[in-house]
């Protein structure tokens, strides 16, 4: 027996009673079963060698994401770089912005025009012509593992596009594919769902059901009409959707974005939303990944409330997801810029602090989708702020149209009934470097620098790793040619998806530019943050009293050392009185000493004051 094989039953001995507990529970199909375990057999066997290197030594430590010095950046390969080759022609760039991990955007075949950006998927097995071939993908992945850089893809297991192989045949009238979707052929189960199921999309895309003429059938797409959820009551889409996760592994992936995975399991009578066994699948994908390819990590996209994002970690015992996005933070993070009231962003900071270590959140300031302002309403409540009106003054606020703001953006779906609309603006425009580039004010020009570093600085202090978005590092802007495009014109998310400006990239050189210095001071944080192994995510992490409600502190201690960021939300000068006894702190950024009882921050400032304790 082979040493490879000898390790594949090693670790499937370890998770085989309750990957066949679970898959039995679910699907009661013990030749299913076996066939799920000979296809792991051979997926592990197939790994190259290079990979199997790649999992003996992180089987071997498993904690290896948890350090400081990971730091992300996601992007879309054809902004980015035009294809797979651009982007393997711009890796010594990514290691220049101290990136280690890089989010490729979605790059499966996908039909134009109906892709959702890219996560209408017609297969799995095939990347976009435009963007390269598998082959490509593979020898970027490779180039990227000898740069010591991660790459991670959208999994989008969901729902495929209405291109894909099987809805072809199901849309023919092929029952088993059929049975591979939501297909009714009247009205009335679809209409029972409708009583209990939220519509994600009510304005673009209004009803999770859409009508087939041709097929005489209606199917379910939650999302969007091309997009047709798959019916995971049926063992052949599990067992095909991993053997697809599988191949995708062996192709050089290191950590799976799993798109919409709340909506993967449906029952009639529920909303369709974070259901057990969505628990179960994520569980067993888990298991499957841990035997097949343990190097590979989950990363869960769970865009919902604190309460139920967090059961996507599972158990210390049981772990699901490695990881999970801190959505509730980033958008709280952009209250707080636009009330300059640190409250709400501490009670959730102190949440997501009170969290095991074991549960490592990603933390970012923007992404490629809009700004939902899911906040935690009952506390705002108590302070006199009502939902809907506060809702319409961030909007507002970000749009630049109160609080003084100099954000600039647009709404995404906004809903004239209800009153509820989503945001998109990169990073830079929201703010205030777009309005302050666009008038020629030096002086605003320099305050939304100092907020946008600001902010990186927090991000970087809060628990678990942080990823920044392609462009953020030289503050790029908005986007406004999306609206000539017919194919884009009617989603504004495309407003924050430009393609990298690579001529401003050459001012990162140029001194007096706000690329050159955005870059650089961001460059100066990740060397901080990477030379600090207080910021690793296991560090014990808490908020700090600062008696300014525009003032955030953080506090992070780690065997013997202690750091304290405090974090300026105004534009105004403000003072942090801090209780503490432990004498003078070094500021990391300045190098001054300082007393960390009472601090004066600038408009915008922060300061990391540390103290290494004998």
């Amino acid at each position: 027996m082979s040493r490879e094989m000898e390790s594949f039953i090693r670790r499937l001995e370890k998770h085989h009673d309750e990957l066949r507990w679970l898959y039995m529970e679910l699907y009661d199909n013990g030749s299913m079963f076996a066939e799920l375990c000979d296809r792991m057999g051979s997926f592990c066997l197939e790994r190259n060698e290079e990979l199997k290197k790649r999992d003996a030594v992180r089987e071997a430590d498993p904690n290896w994401y948890k350090q400081n010095d990971v730091l992300g950046m996601m992007f879309y390969i054809d902004n980015f770089a035009g294809n797979m080759k651009g982007v393997a022609d711009r890796l010594e760039y990514l290691e220049k912005c101290n990136v280690n991990y890089i989010h490729l955007m979605p790059f499966l075949d996908t039909v134009e025009g109906r892709s959702d950006g890219g996560y209408a998927v017609a297969d799995f097995r095939k990347v976009q012509d435009k963007l390269g071939s598998m082959e490509d993908l593979e020898n970027l992945t490779k180039a990227c593992h000898e740069k010591k850089i991660n790459v991670c893809m959208d999994f989008v297991m969901n729902h495929t596009s209405d291109a894909h192989e099987w809805a072809r045949k199901a849309r023919e009238g092929n029952g088993e594919y059929m049975s591979r979707y939501f297909f009714f052929d009247n009205p009335d189960i679809p209409s029972q769902y409708e009583r209990t199921v939220p519509q994600v999309f009510p304005t673009t895309a209004p009803g999770n059901f859409t009508w087939l003429p041709d097929a005489g059938h209606y199917v379910m797409t939650t999302f969007y009409p091309y997009q047709w959820d798959l019916n995971y009551r049926n063992p052949r889409v599990f067992n095909e959707m991993m053997y697809n996760f599988l191949y995708l592994a062996n192709r050089g992936i290191d950590i799976f974005r799993i798109d919409a995975v709340p909506y993967i399991w449906k029952e009639l009578n529920t909303s369709c939303r974070n259901l057990p066994r969505v628990h179960t699948i994520v569980r067993m994908m888990r298991m499957i990944g841990e035997v097949v390819c343990p190097s590979v990590l989950l990363l869960g996209e769970v865009v919902m409330e604190p309460e139920k994002v967090v059961p996507y970690f599972g158990t210390v015992e049981k772990p699901e997801c490695h990881m999970l996005y801190n959505v509730t933070t980033m958008a709280t993070t952009w209250h707080t810029v636009a009330t300059r009231d640190v409250r709400l962003l501490r009670e959730q900071l102190n949440a997501v602090n009170g969290l095991p270590k074991e549960y490592v959140f990603l933390n970012y300031l923007r992404c490629h989708d809009d700004i939902g302002w899911g906040l935690d309403y009952g506390s705002l409540l108590r302070e006199g702020i009502e939902e809907r009106s506060h809702k319409q003054y961030l909007n507002d606020y970000f749009q630049g149209y109160a609080g003084d703001s100099n954000s600039r953006g647009e709404l995404y779906n906004a809903d004239p009934v209800t009153g509820d609309a989503r945001f998109c603006g990169t990073t830079a425009s929201m703010c205030g470097i777009e309005k302050a580039g666009f008038e020629q004010d030096k002086e605003a020009m320099e305050k939304a620098i100092d907020l946008d570093i600001m902010l990186h600085a927090y991000m970087f202090m809060q628990s678990g790793i942080p990823v920044l978005y392609g462009g953020d590092e030289i503050g790029q802007v908005n986007d406004y040619t999306y609206k000539e495009d017919p194919l884009k014109a009617k989603d504004s998310r495309y407003l924050h998806r430009g393609a990298m400006n690579w001529e401003l990239v050459k001012n990162i050189e140029r001194h007096g530019t706000a690329e050159g210095e955005i870059f650089h001071r961001l460059a100066e944080l990740e060397r901080i943050r990477k030379r600090e192994k207080v910021f690793a995510s296991d560090a014990q992490t808490c908020t700090v009293e600062t008696y300014d409600r525009s003032v955030l502190g953080i506090c992070r201690e780690m065997e013997g050392e202690k750091l304290i960021g405090l974090f300026n939300f105004s534009e105004s000068e403000s003072t942090a009185w801090i209780n503490t006894t432990d004498g003078e702190y070094v500021d990391l950024c300045s190098g001054r000493k300082i007393w960390p009882a009472e601090v004066h921050l600038s408009g915008y400032g922060f300061c990391y004051l540390k103290k290494t304790f004998l």
